[in-house]
Formats: structure tokens, C-alpha cells, sequence
């Protein structure tokens, strides 16, 4: 596993992620809330659009992270428990 100093300390994708997904989720909220749906229906929808766009994302940015393309860095390492 590439565990690179530069990568593993930024937090801002992850501000980014759920940014996105608060967007996302408003959006889906405002989308039916013109129709006659229910309340419990608009949160329900609200709440899975979140879950499903932060999860995706997250998954997205680990992924990133744990394959970045810092190999010539002098920050980057290799941990070597993992080689074996």
C-alpha cells in the first residue's frame, strides 16, 4: 500500500465530498417538494441521494489517495509489511 505524506493529510476532498453531496441532496429535496409528495418521502429520497453520492465519493477519494502518482516525491514511501 502507497502511503504518500502529501495525500494522507489533505482533508479538503473530503470537505469536497460532502459539500457535493449536501448540493446534491438540497437539489433532490427541491425537485419533488413541487409535487404533492409526502414529507416522509422527501426525506427518505433526500437522506439516500446523501448517502449514496458521499459514499460513492469517499470510496472515490480513498481510491485517489491510496494510488497517487507521488512515487517520485521525496515524501512518498512504501510500507513493506504490505509487500510481503
Amino acid at each position: 500500500m502507497k502511503l504518500c505524506r502529501q495525500c494522507h493529510s489533505l482533508v479538503l476532498p473530503f470537505f469536497v465530498v460532502f459539500f457535493v453531496a449536501g448540493v446534491s441532496a438540497y437539489l433532490t429535496w427541491l425537485t419533488p417538494s413541487y409535487s404533492e409528495v409526502g414529507t416522509t418521502e422527501l426525506i427518505a429520497g433526500s437522506v439516500g441521494v446523501f448517502l449514496a453520492v458521499a459514499a460513492t465519493l469517499l470510496h472515490y477519494v480513498s481510491c485517489m489517495k491510496r494510488h497517487c502518482r507521488h512515487g517520485s516525491s521525496p515524501g512518498y514511501r512504501q510500507d513493506t509489511a504490505a509487500l510481503l
